[in-house]
């Protein structure tokens, strides 16, 4: 069953190539928003708190501060909308998921960029 499940996968489904980045990264998602019957494009720009799954389903969920409020967004990897995504900056964490990113405020909410 699952080797099915892969080739149709593999077969049907078209993957759109991004730029690889993982938990502390700064990234830019572009996606398109259709309301009626104009579509319109608008970006999201925040730090990468998660990346979850594998394949078709794999997920990631970005953080970022609107004023004193912290929004998140999950957003599936294959979604027809996404348009672009570019990497601002690399974070250098320890964790491949941090939460603990939520509770920081101020100074101590930074992330050291990663040296290349």
């Amino acid at each position: 069953m699952e080797e099915l499940i892969k080739f149709v996968q593999d077969e049907f489904v078209t993957k759109k190539e991004f730029p690889d980045f993982g938990a502390g990264d700064t990234i830019t998602v572009y996606y398109e928003i259709r309301e009626g019957e104009k579509t319109r494009t608008q970006f999201f720009r925040g730090v990468v708190i998660q990346v979850k799954g594998t394949g078709i389903t794999k997920t990631f969920t970005i953080r970022k501060m609107s004023g004193t409020v912290g929004v998140e967004r999950i957003f599936p990897l294959n979604m027809p909308a996404l348009q672009k995504i570019e990497i601002n900056k690399k974070g250098s964490v320890r964790r491949a998921r941090i939460y603990y990113f939520r509770g920081l405020t101020g100074k101590k909410a930074r992330i050291k960029e990663k040296r290349s």
